[in-house]
């Protein structure tokens, strides 16, 4: 298991947790939202998963992981 803490900007609400972690969630990835840090710790296993999608289910939500 691979830990990772992304900075994502446009998180300001409770919506915005919710909405991440959701999305994390339903492609099998452990996610936190620390919200007041305006970042996102996520778990997951690099051998099912790539970085990519995890980028994208964040991005698909309507947020910019900031690199």
């Amino acid at each position: 298991m691979e830990n990772v803490t992304l900075k994502v900007k446009g998180m300001s609400c409770g919506h915005c947790v919710n909405s991440i972690e959701g999305a994390l969630n339903q492609i099998g990835v452990e996610g936190k939202v620390i919200l007041a840090e305006g970042k996102v710790e996520v778990k997951f296993d690099e051998t099912k998963l790539e970085f990519s999608d995890i980028k994208e289910a964040i991005e698909n939500q309507g947020y910019d992981i900031v690199e």
